[in-house]
């Protein structure tokens, strides 16, 4: 393959991707990790790593950890999924995505592998992101889980900290129909004697966590229990939050990312310890700044002002708890929500929490895991939800556009899938 464009055609094709075909991409087992791992002679094991699951923060926890460690000078690996735009989102060193010409020759160098084990498309880039950290020399690498924790391709490397951010209701079909079991699946990710600590506890989970924990003798730390939440203070695209011990200025203002931030201050106390120098201005600057330091996009990111257009990819039933809690803070007059879900989740759960009294513009992203803009009208109906049903997402916008007031609030969400084919101002 002499192109870039030659080679995400050839991934794309020769690959079972999860993000288009849903569960049929997914192994049962690490084989395929482990043998592209040792085919590129373990890059996973030449530098540390914080590996990161749960079912919903996991990305908004590996950003803020990653700008912290670019803010105190650490050259930082950074491995998160799915992509919004760039396929090279998923894989990148200090904020930077790598360069097209990597993932070319990667992928001349393992396509023998390729077509003699037949991996699937989240195993390869697993594989890819490992190399290119190593090539990079990098510092640190923080590892985000793609789904779920112990059979996660992730789930090869040996932490030296993991995190679990949440337990919810997600992916039901490949993890477990109850919290437990869910919780179980990602508690895979806890390693013998490596610390873990968990952003969020319920009662339904905590003792599969330090179960876990203990049979691996495992120090683990639920960050509610060193850190009370006090306020939060919405400022529309940054927010300020206060503990009991530390006031924090953060550019993801969602009231949900306290969790997030608290779990996250808990692992930076546990890095210190270890000898890493990350002092609270690292932190500081390093959480407002989080967008910029890692180019993260999707998470309640304003790309209109007037009226206020917001992208937010909150797309299953915990999400959708804290976008309507996001939204409790806000001042506007009406709402208006453009939504398209995949066929996979829960969709009734996630309808029936959505306000009676917005307006909707129904649509779905153009891929085959995704319900037609019509299906899902057609939920909502029952629901008591009424709408318009659009051809695609940016024709959704331009219509909410052409209906708002300037103080107005447009949301864009449901599926990652629906935000990525949002026509971003240049």
């Amino acid at each position: 393959m002499s192109t870039y464009q030659d080679t995400l055609d050839y991934l794309y094709a020769k690959l079972p991707m999860y993000n288009r075909i849903g569960a049929a991409a997914i192994k049962n087992n690490l084989d395929n990790t482990l043998a592209i791992c040792s085919f590129l002679g373990n890059p996973e094991k030449k530098y540390p790593c914080i590996h990161i699951a749960g079912t919903n923060g996991k990305g908004s926890s590996s950003h803020m950890l990653a700008s912290i460690f670019q803010a105190a000078g650490y050259k930082t690996g950074l491995y998160t999924s799915p992509h919004l735009y760039d396929f090279r989102e998923r894989i990148k060193v200090n904020g930077q995505m790598c360069p097209e010409t990597f993932v070319t020759n990667f992928t001349n160098k393992v396509k023998p592998l390729i077509e003699a084990i037949e991996p699937s498309f989240f195993e390869i880039t697993v594989g890819m992101a490992f190399d290119y950290f190593e090539q990079e020399q990098c510092d640190i690498a923080i590892i985000e889980t793609g789904l779920g924790g112990r059979l996660d391709s992730t789930n090869v490397i040996q932490p030296i900290l993991s995190l679990i951010t949440n337990i919810g209701w997600d992916h039901m079909a490949l993890l477990g129909n109850t919290l437990p079991a869910i919780a179980a699946e990602k508690a895979g990710i806890i390693k013998e004697k490596t610390p873990i600590v968990i952003s969020e506890v319920i009662a339904e989970t905590k003792d599969i966590f330090i179960g876990t924990a203990s049979k691996l003798n495992a120090p683990i730390y639920f960050a509610e229990d060193f850190l009370q939440f006090k306020s939060f203070t919405n400022h529309w695209t940054t927010a300020h939050f206060e503990y009991d011990q530390i006031s924090i200025d953060c550019d993801l203002p969602g009231k949900y990312q306290y969790k997030n931030i608290r779990g996250v201050l808990q692992c930076v106390h546990l890095l210190k310890k270890m000898g890493w120098k990350l002092d609270d201005t690292h932190v500081t600057r390093g959480l407002q700044q989080i967008k910029a330091t890692t180019g993260l996009m999707g998470r309640w990111e304003c790309i209109q002002e007037s009226p206020k257009l917001f992208l937010d990819v909150a797309h299953n039933e915990h999400g959708m708890h804290a976008l309507l809690e996001q939204l409790s803070t806000l001042q506007y007059q009406q709402l208006h929500i453009i939504t398209g879900m995949v066929k996979d989740k829960d969709v009734d759960a996630v309808l029936g929490l959505l306000p009676k009294d917005a307006l909707y513009y129904f649509s779905n992203a153009h891929i085959p895991r995704a319900m037609p803009a019509i299906e899902l009208a057609e939920k909502a109906h029952i629901l008591g939800i009424q709408g318009t049903i659009y051809e695609n997402v940016n024709e959704a916008i331009e219509a909410a556009n052409k209906n708002a007031h300037s103080n107005d609030l447009i949301i864009v969400m449901g599926s990652i899938f629906l935000v990525a084919e949002v026509s971003r101002p240049t």
